[in-house]
Parts: C-alpha cells; structure tokens; sequence
C-alpha cells in the first residue's frame, strides 16, 4: 500500500523537526564534514549528535564515509541544500513582516495616546 503524497512530506518535515538535525544540515552546505568538527560546532552530548547523525543518514538525506577512524559526512544532493536556502528566505520574510506589523502596532500606540 502506497503512502500519499502528503503524508510522505510530512513525515519528511517531521524527520527535519529537531534543532540539531537542521544545525547539521546547515554546517553541510558548504561541504562534507568529520564528525569531530561537527562535533565542535555543534555544542551537544556525542551521543545526541550520533543519535541525530544515525536519523538523517537512515533516511538518505546524508551520506556517511570512513576513512581509518575518521567519519566524514555529506548532503546526499544540492536539493537538501536549496532546501535550507529556501527556509532561510521563507523565514526572514516571515521576520520582516512581524518588524513591519511591530513598527505599526507602535505607531497606532503612539497616536491612540
């Protein structure tokens, strides 16, 4: 039985849901990453980064290389990416209209005085 459409983006959203999920997947952007230097953005428990780690290379949107003791991680693809762009935009729109509504809520304050 196949899965629609809208539920399968939201189980994708709710796999994205977790603050450190997101910080990894910024600090990817701009290339692989060892796992040590994640480990030292990232100011989280080892283990809750590996657990955080473990969900997003499970669901495929992170790849995960070995090479000796060093574990190194990556974007799947530039998608995930344009992802983290477009939420970045979305985000400062959203910010810029709550400044606006502010400014406004203050201005009528101002004259309702």
């Amino acid at each position: 039985m196949s899965v629609p459409l809208y539920q399968a983006k939201a189980e994708f959203f709710r796999m994205l849901g977790h603050p450190v999920r997101i910080r990894v997947l910024e600090l990817l952007q701009d290339g692989a990453m060892p796992v040590r230097e994640l480990r030292a953005a990232i100011e989280v428990e080892p283990s809750s980064l590996s657990q955080q780690l473990a969900v997003l290379r499970r669901s495929g949107i992170v790849t995960a290389t070995r090479t000796g003791s060093t574990v190194t991680y990556e974007l799947a693809g530039g998608d995930v990416a344009d992802l983290m762009k477009a939420a970045r935009r979305i985000l400062t729109e959203m910010l810029a209209g709550r400044n606006e509504l502010l400014a406004e809520l203050r201005e009528s304050e101002v004259v309702t005085r």
